[in-house]
């Protein structure tokens, strides 16, 4: 366990009770800018207008910045860069955003005219005309459309890109919202089709969970109200969410599954049967990905012992039987192999694993003897990401990418592993004299930490590259080597080195590689970063001068830990979307579905650990932090804009220099529009030339 935390927890007893008082309601006498949590009280958004205009001077005033949007621009809003498709049935749609759409349309097209290279797109529902007909700030955030037919969907909007949504009916005959079809209002909801005239659902506005999201699950009839719905299953408040889960093999079976999460890694599982609820034998950490051949596909993040059964390890894919039976193994990890992505077709499941952080795909088919496994084209030393899997037959779309290797579109039939690249996306940016090195550094406890180091191959280890180190760290969030065009045109070309790496609290290496870092040892991956920090310095790559971090949602709380635990190691740091004061997390929306991943403040000893790394009260006078770039967004319901805001102001109060920005659309997905996402970009990357390049 790390001194820190040791230190912390020997004053528990005291130290507990002074924590839980911060985390209070009282804690609005101890805390001088808590009144900045209110997101859209007017003299939040005064301070928010201040600062705008402060670090907009600062960014967009620079010379360079105009560049570095344009060139953002081009590549976010290319139209020959490769569309996420999506099988609908026998079609192929996609979400597609350019100039002419900058909300975006959703739109069809045939896998033939696709593989012949004329898609020839069908409009299906232009969400910038559906905004300005309703004079609304509409950001698409899915549907779901019921097969076999696969006539009706369930599309669902969101105001300004929040998580919250409202859900309507859409009908793809007439391309029109079903006049007195299902429609739910606005909220953090979940939602299925149960059959053609039932939607199964949860919603917050039911009854909402401490994290703000639904507990109750009810089934409501078309031509019902919405007060009508009838009860299915009813968790409790103090669980993360309750959310119901439909599922169908190629046979027409049909299968309801309700998932209890009681915090954000353990879930309950409950089979919906004519004759009540009745749990399953699925392991609390698990997930279940769907279901073929009359067997549920269930990934264990734990070791689990069936009723009856061997033991399957931990990280494994298993499938078993609603009514019981013997559970099947179909894929279990080895050292350094971890399972990434599952995904399920007609009668087969397709998964994604890494060794040593490089993706493999493979499917596997249930058979006399059990099940077989076959490999699908992928290629060294890259990413691999399920695009969609067909619900008809047995295709499958995904990317395969490397840091320097541009995306391609794949599409295999996972039952004979034949394959073919259907679209080559053109390089974004020039990746000549370009090297991908991976090393390891050595953390506080001895564990190897592998990263990733993008670099020009001529350039002399002097310490002199201004270098950018990315990670995440938790969540069991895996960082792999995908091709970031962004990174690659507004740094790398212009002499930067870009490092990526792979710390605990990922999933990396599996569940085990995750659960090393979670609630009491959480300074594990900040020790874990602060290593390749150091060893990135220690190999002359760089130097503390020309060393900027960078990361966003947990990522940016881990660059929040990095300026204040080692403000000795880097000169710019960019936080982005970040949970920052972690005595109060729980307290502010959605937060308190994180307490399985950091602990729960409002308990003394878990409040000291949590404590011993928590930024927004680790900031201290008389500090040489270095100055940080802190941005958010106004409308993210997911993680609160009062982190950020109130660690810029403590900063302002302790006389510290920062920058803070605040967009005031895009939700935590930032997903409002590629000009906003452009914009965005190049105010990171003018801040950190200004920081590391000048």
């Amino acid at each position: 366990m790390a001194a820190p935390i040791v230190a912390a927890m020997k004053s528990a007893a005291i130290l507990g009770a002074a924590l839980l008082a911060l985390s209070s309601p009282a804690h609005a006498q101890t805390d001088p800018h808590q009144w900045l949590e209110a997101v859209d009280a007017p003299a939040s958004l005064a301070w928010v207008a201040r600062e705008n205009a402060r670090s907009t001077a600062a960014l967009r005033g620079d010379p360079r910045y105009q560049r570095l949007h344009d060139e953002a621009f081009a590549i976010l809003s290319a139209d020959d860069r490769i569309p996420t498709l999506e099988f609908v049935g026998e079609g192929l749609f996609t979400f597609w955003q350019n100039r002419d759409h900058v909300r975006g349309v959703w739109q069809r097209t045939s896998l033939k005219r696709y593989q012949a290279g004329v898609p020839q797109w069908e409009p299906v529902l232009d969400i910038d005309a559906l905004a300005r007909a309703e004079k609304a700030n509409w950001v698409f955030k899915g549907a779901d459309c019921l097969g076999p037919a696969y006539r009706r969907c369930l599309v669902r909007l969101s105001d300004g890109g929040k998580d919250a949504v409202e859900v309507r009916e859409f009908d793809l005959t007439t391309k029109r919202f079903v006049d007195d079809g299902f429609r739910l209002p606005e909220g953090k909801q979940s939602v299925e089709w149960l059959d053609p005239d039932t939607l199964i659902f949860s919603r917050a506005a039911d009854g909402a969970t401490e994290s703000g999201y639904g507990y109750i699950v009810r089934s409501l009839k078309r031509g019902q109200r919405l007060s009508e719905a009838v009860e299915i299953f009813r968790g409790q408040p103090t669980d993360v969410s309750v959310a119901p889960h439909v599922y169908e093999d190629a046979q027409g079976r049909k299968v309801v599954v309700v998932e209890r999460g009681t915090d954000f890694f353990h879930s309950q599982f409950h089979l919906v049967t004519p004759t009540g609820m009745r749990p399953l034998a699925i392991p609390e950490r698990a997930s279940v990905h769907g279901f073929v051949d009359g067997m549920l596909i269930v990934q264990t993040r734990q070791a689990w012992t069936p009723p009856g059964g061997a033991a399957v390890p931990s990280g494994s894919l298993a499938a078993m039987a609603p009514d019981g039976g013997p559970v099947e193994v179909l894929f279990t990890p080895g050292q350094r192999v971890a399972l990434d992505e599952v995904a399920v077709t007609d009668g087969r499941v397709v998964a994604v694993a890494y060794d040593n952080v490089r993706g493999q795909i493979m499917s596997f088919a249930r058979g006399p003897r059990g099940w077989t496994r076959t490999a699908l084209p992928a290629a060294d030393n890259a990413a691999v990401t399920i695009t969609s899997a067909s619900h008809v037959d047995d295709r499958v779309l995904y990317t395969v990418e490397g840091f320097l290797d541009a995306t391609q579109l794949k599409l295999a039939d996972a039952a004979t592993g034949a394959g073919s690249t259907l679209k080559q996306m053109p390089p974004r940016f020039k990746a000549a004299g370009l090297t991908v090195e991976q090393f390891e550094a050595t953390s506080k406890d001895g564990a190897r930490i592998p990263y990733f180091l993008v670099r020009r191959k001529d350039v002399a280890l002097s310490g002199g590259t201004p270098t950018l180190l990315h990670a995440y760290g938790g969540f069991q969030i895996s960082k792999t080597p995908i091709y970031e065009a962004t990174v690659g045109k507004l740094w790398l070309e212009r002499g930067g080195a870009y490092a990526v790496a792979n710390i605990r609290g990922g999933g990396e290496f599996g569940p085990a590689w995750h659960e090393a870092a979670l609630n009491e040892n959480r300074q594990r991956a900040f020790d874990d970063f602060h290593a390749v920090a150091e060893d990135l310095i220690g190999r002359k790559v760089t130097s503390p001068r020309r060393l900027g971090i960078y990361g966003r949602s947990n990522g940016g709380l881990l660059m929040g830990v990095a300026m204040t635990q080692r403000p000795d190691l880097f000169n710019a740091v960019v936080i982005e979307s970040p949970p920052l004061d972690m005595l109060r997390y729980h307290a502010l929306p959605a937060g308190a579905s994180w307490i399985g991943e950091y602990g729960d403040p409002k308990l003394p000893d878990e409040a000291a650990w949590i404590a011993a790394y928590s930024p927004y009260q680790a900031l201290k006078p008389g500090v040489n932090y270095p100055l940080a770039y802190i941005t958010t967004n106004t409308k993210d319901d997911r993680v609160h804009p009062g982190h950020a805001r109130k660690f810029a102001a403590r900063l302002g109060e302790l006389g510290a220099p920062f920058l803070y920005y605040e967009n005031t659309e895009g939700g935590h997905a930032n997903a409002a529009d590629p000009g906003a996402d452009a914009v965005r970009w190049a105010m990171h990357y003018t801040y950190l030339m200004q920081r590391l390049m000048d």
